[in-house]
């Protein structure tokens, strides 16, 4: 049975155009799925970070900074479109922060960081996005119009790989006549690699004289390019680094560098790769400290030697995730998606390495309570394009009204609230927000049995709605 799931799945990507190294990196997955294996880290297999080179201790001149920039590229994983919040183009172009009477889309931000560092450097600096099918047109469409990114033998962007989901009775690839894009998924940003692979970008950089790549995800407006991490991975001759930050309240969920204890490597655990039992000692943020950013660091001639010895296929670990094939509705049919995470490469490059960094470099933007942070006065927008806290920032909690993107601004139609003075915010119900609103403390608004409104000028506390 799952011989003819495979054989058609493969058919099914070729007729399709997908890359052969993506085809053979999902029978990979495919045979591993096939076997059982649960791709779970036990807590008894695995110790916790400790004692590791922090961003904020380099003692890094600015000429070496500088020189260690100019050799490095920005890759960018650009392919969601955030569809967990209504959205059905590139999230990339939602709009994120308010300058010059303009909203900037998370792409206009990116650009103006790469535009600074350029501009305070003089290094090249390439911005290369990996797009995927749904995402790329409208994306280059809004690099196009910036007109000054492109370097000179190098592409704007590579294209993310995709593979069909499977019928979790059969492992045979889905059909769904009435949504056929819904048959396919993407592979997870562990596709990177045989994305890369197939794309030829990784040679096309060290033929055009880079020699290292930081790559993150363009939902993350900390990843701003930062010289001070490229020299002290220069200097550490380490093929690979991961940036690791200190956990948060704010980090409930995310994947974590744990060491093997069988062989003292660091690998990735994500929350999917960990056992239901294991799952409140894996959060425990006095134990395992850290969390991992996505913020990653390459030697590009290390990356390109083991994309040619493995073809693209890199020996990552199986992240089974189990969906609907329409996930918005939970009476369609089941089925697995195979799935990887980049990260989970550190395993691979022996002598990789990881650095702390602060909260500054991860300001991802995965649900509106995010969003709503970010556009706030908690962050300022610097002139090189950096978001700067100008207060410690607040736990947001939106309740469903706000899920959609939609949603979300029929409900701030004046902006955000001012979150300087809070600690908190939770919103239950549904609430509509008027002009100059100012939260403070831990604050929080009731559920009603109709919709409300916070009025110009309110202040929103503990007790609710007062002035």
């Amino acid at each position: 049975m799952s011989d003819r799931g495979l054989e058609l799945a493969r058919e099914k990507m070729t007729d399709a155009g997908v890359a052969p190294a993506a085809i053979e990196t999902f029978t990979r997955f495919y045979r591993i799925l096939e076997s059982g294996e649960s791709g779970l880290i036990r807590e008894d297999d695995v110790e916790p970070l400790r004692d590791i080179p922090r961003h904020a201790d380099l003692d890094i001149a600015d000429a070496d900074a500088a020189a260690a920039l100019d050799r490095t590229a920005i890759i960018k994983l650009n392919g969601g479109l955030g569809t967990s919040m209504g959205m059905d183009k590139a999230k990339s172009l939602l709009p994120v922060r308010a300058s010059g009477g303009e909203m900037l889309s998370f792409l206009d931000v990116i650009a103006g960081q790469v535009r600074a560092a350029r501009a305070a450097t003089g290094a090249r600096l390439p911005l290369i996005l990996m797009n995927s099918f749904r995402t790329r047109e409208d994306s280059l469409s809004a690099l196009a119009r910036a007109g000054d990114l492109a370097v000179d033998g190098l592409p704007l962007d590579f294209l993310q790989n995709r593979e069909p989901k499977l019928r979790a009775d059969t492992l045979e690839p889905v059909e769904w006549p009435a949504a056929p894009d819904l048959e396919w998924c993407p592979p997870g940003h562990g596709d990177l690699y045989p994305a890369l692979h197939a794309s030829g970008v990784v040679k096309a950089l060290l033929e055009a004289g880079f020699r290292y790549a930081s790559v993150s995800n363009a939902d993350n407006l900390g990843a701003a390019p930062d010289g001070r991490i490229a020299a002290w991975f220069a200097a550490s001759g380490a093929p690979y680094a991961a940036e690791m930050s200190l956990k948060t309240p704010a980090d409930v969920k995310g994947g974590q560098l744990v060491i093997r204890r069988s062989d003292g490597r660091i690998i990735q655990r994500e929350t999917a790769q960990t056992h239901p039992d294991d799952l409140d000692i894996a959060l425990d943020p006095e134990r395992h400290r850290y969390f991992h950013t996505n913020n990653l660091w390459f030697d590009l001639e290390a990356l390109d030697a083991e994309l040619e010895r493995t073809g693209g296929v890199l020996e990552l670990p199986l992240i089974r995730n189990e969906k609907t094939v329409d996930p918005t509705d939970p009476d369609s049919p089941a089925v697995i998606q195979i799935e990887s995470a980049m990260g989970a490469a550190v395993a691979v490059f022996e002598g990789a390495q990881v650095i702390e960094v602060g909260r500054e470099r991860f300001l991802p933007v995965k649900t509106t309570n995010d969003l709503l942070l970010l556009r706030s006065d908690v962050y300022d927008l610097t002139e090189d394009y950096r978001l700067r806290a100008t207060a410690t920032p607040p736990l947001v909690k939106l309740s469903k009204t706000y899920k959609t993107i939609g949603d979300f601004d029929a409900r701030f139609p004046a902006g955000a609230p001012s979150l300087r003075s809070a600690t908190a915010l939770t919103v239950e119900g549904d609430w509509t927000f008027g002009a100059g609103v100012t939260v403070e403390g831990d604050a929080a608004l009731p559920d009603r049995a109709e919709p409300a409104r916070v009025p110009d000028g309110a202040r929103v506390t503990a007790e609710g709605v007062s002035g």
